[in-house]
């Protein structure tokens, strides 16, 4: 297996913007660079990809699983010391400055399965909501002072840096007006509320987060944040980089097992292994399984449990879940690592590919409370044909109906029960 390159190597992998694909895009927006793509049916895996989301979009919401079966009684309504009511004021702050076709375009009912058609490609698939680079500087500003109300100061910190990641990878390839540092969507879903649930999702290309809040308790899952690159290696963010410590920490676990162990939590020695069965890799999700539109994949336990591991190793499984988790406010987040840590006994590490220094690599951590993916990918824009290290994507989901807040809102309090649905006098 051939090692990947450096980060800062990426430009020896920057493609040729003399090809149609790039000479087009730069002609066009996002909205007419999405439609393009809806009507020519091109790239067909992409758009293979995207008629398979729409018909998974059909099914009921049920949530990630290890066995089809949904776990009941993991979640619970409790006090993660959430500033509910700055959220509140600053989500209504930027309400107050929209116009009615944008009010319009921004809210909707809280069960609205409209919350699961997020995506994470450049394509605007689900064009719903406002879009950032479309307002005005002020509004566009209060649409971020909502992320960074809800957010922890680092977590808003990894949400703007990847942000401007995809503003840099757009200038790369000279196509800004599809991908900018605010090629972003913000929807509401139900209204602000310090005692009723509602919440958010803020979009696009690398960065995809769900937020539900009630009261000061919050959940953010499921969520995707990628980089290509994950560095910025020139320009007034030069410097910025995200995903390399998921990265480390990840690395150094696997190196630290036992070679019994190792062998155990490596499912696969390749990145595209000829012993994966059908549908366990594609084109684009590569090997994640719990992406965009996956909101009810049945995901088998595979590799080592965290439990047999010594306290050092499991100390760096903490460490990992805290970078995924970073998004939570500081409290919240120390919670539900706790939570985290109570279920190591049913925690699973799974390990695809080398673990030398430079070999790209894929991990998952699952348990019942959360499953976390990491993966090494070959170009999407750039094109490095294997796995790179300066290619991440990463998701984080909550299984056993965790995700959006789902397991959650049949305890909310005024939550409404309809035991009887009149459907209209018979004929």
């Amino acid at each position: 297996m051939a090692n990947s390159m450096p980060e800062t190597e990426y430009r020896q992998f920057l493609p040729d913007l003399s090809i149609p694909r790039f000479t087009t895009m730069a002609k066009q927006d996002a909205h007419v660079y999405a439609n393009a793509f809806k009507e020519s049916g091109a790239p067909p895996w992409i758009h293979a990809l995207y008629m398979h989301w729409l018909e998974l979009l059909k099914e009921p919401f049920k949530g990630v699983t290890n066995d089809g079966m949904v776990r009941p009684g993991l979640f619970k309504v409790q006090d993660e010391g959430v500033p509910i009511d700055d959220i509140v004021a600053k989500t209504e702050s930027l309400l107050s400055q929209l116009k009615p076709a944008q009010f319009a375009r921004v809210s909707y009912h809280i069960d609205s399965a409209e919350w699961r058609t997020w995506s994470n490609p450049e394509f605007l698939l689900s064009d719903k909501g406002i879009r950032l680079d479309e307002l005005e500087p002020a509004v566009r500003d209060r649409v971020l002072s909502v992320l960074q109300a809800t957010l922890s100061p680092e977590g808003y910190e990894k949400a703007i840096s990847a942000m401007r990641i995809n503003g840099f990878l757009g200038d790369l390839v000279k196509g800004a007006a599809v991908m900018n540092e605010f090629s972003y969507n913000f929807v509401l879903f139900g209204a602000p509320s310090t005692t009723a649930p509602w919440g958010f999702s803020f979009y696009g290309h690398h960065l995809c987060l769900n937020i539900f809040l009630y009261r000061t308790q919050i959940i953010i899952s499921p969520w995707f944040t990628g980089a290509e690159p994950n560095i910025i290696d020139e320009g007034p963010y030069k410097g910025t980089r995200i995903l390399h410590e998921e990265e480390r920490l990840g690395l150094q676990l696997m190196q630290s097992l036992s070679s019994e162990l190792q062998v155990k939590a490596q499912v696969y020695k390749q990145m595209r292994d000829p012993a994966m069965p059908e549908g366990r890799w594609n084109h684009d999700d590569q090997r994640h399984l719990c992406g965009a539109y996956r909101d009810n994949r049945i995901v088998p336990y595979e590799g080592i449990i965290v439990s047999s591991l010594s306290s050092e190793q499991q100390e760096l499984v903490t460490g990992i879940l805290n970078q995924y988790l970073l998004y939570l406010p500081l409290k919240a987040r120390t919670i539900r690592l706790a939570e985290c840590e109570a279920l190591y006994d049913e925690t699973y590490f799974s390990w695809i590919g080398s673990f030398e220094n430079d070999s790209p690599f894929y991990f998952r951590i699952q348990s019942p409370v959360v499953l976390v993916e990491f993966d090494h990918h070959s170009g999407v824009f750039l094109t490095n044909k294997e796995p790179a290290k300066f290619h991440i994507h990463t998701l984080l989901r909550t299984p056993n109906a965790g995700d959006y807040g789902m397991a959650l809102r049949p305890l909310c309090a005024g939550h409404v029960n309809q035991d009887f649905v009149w459907k209209g006098e018979r004929d």
